[in-house]
């Protein structure tokens, strides 16, 4: 089954480095995570950092330049070999591991771990809680992680989530599979029972995400650099909406700082 994933995921990343990378809507998540991790992370440098997915790395800059401020070694992983390949060339410090199911690490090795939609792309809610099983074994006891996942709350995912995929992906909504995800409650419930301390959950991306691709995809094709800054700058305006009441709505993706206990 991982043998069957991994070359599922070599397929996406090929099909995304072949086609246009969309680099103005990867400045935008990579804006978004920089702006809550770089918020989260201590400001000493600690030993070691995992980051569970490289997808963002192998596309641009991703979380790297500002994980390598607060780590001596970061080390990234992927399921894709093609992923990783690409975000190592990249970023040459990176060091690739393996499947996040199962860490091919010791236990209490990572000082932070940090995970941004790196779960909600299995089948089912079991593999999520699993692999924060996992992610907790290999952090340090009083380790911190930091995790994003689609938000279920949010009525546009709740829909995503319940409709098939290859329904959304013919009508090309999703580019590739998203699976089940955990909402704010739930999530919370799994990581203390699992053995997590859960400090803060929040909510990010708070532009309508449909709207915003769209949007970038004909600005980068179409316009020049300060115009492409500027909708930069409006897509992060509306992250002032994590303040508000309604924030586990209008927001894409939940996310949360734990300690491991």
């Amino acid at each position: 089954m991982t043998q069957e994933k991994s070359r599922y995921w070599d397929t996406v990343a090929k099909t995304w480095q072949e086609a246009s990378p969309q680099m103005l809507w990867r400045a935008y998540n990579d804006a978004v995570n920089t702006a809550l991790f770089g918020h989260w992370l201590p400001d000493h440098k600690v030993d070691f950092l995992l980051k569970t997915d490289l997808f963002d790395e192998s596309l641009g800059k991703g979380l790297y330049p500002l994980l390598e401020l607060h780590a001596k070694k970061v080390i990234g992983m992927d399921i894709s070999v093609l992923t990783s390949r690409s975000a190592k060339s990249r970023h040459p410090g990176l060091v690739v591991g393996g499947d996040v199911r199962r860490l091919p690490f010791a236990d209490g090795v990572f000082d932070i771990i940090v995970s941004n939609s790196t779960l909600d792309h299995f089948e089912s809610s079991d593999e999520i809680v699993d692999s924060l099983g996992e992610l907790l074994r290999v952090l340090k006891p009083g380790g911190l992680m930091l995790l994003t996942l689609d938000n279920l709350v949010n009525p546009v995912i709740a829909l995503r989530t319940a409709l098939p995929f290859r329904l959304l992906n013919r009508l090309r909504i999703v580019p590739y599979y998203v699976g089940a995800t955990l909402g704010p409650s739930r999530l919370r419930d799994h990581l203390e029972h699992l053995g997590f301390r859960v400090i803060e959950i929040c909510t990010v991306m708070h532009f309508p995400r449909i709207l915003a691709m769209a949007m970038s995809r004909v600005l980068e094709g179409h316009s020049g650099l300060k115009i492409q800054e500027g909708f930069l700058n409006l897509l992060m305006s509306f992250e002032r909406l994590s303040r508000w009441p309604t924030r586990f709505l209008t927001g894409y993706f939940v996310a949360v700082r734990a300690i491991k206990k």
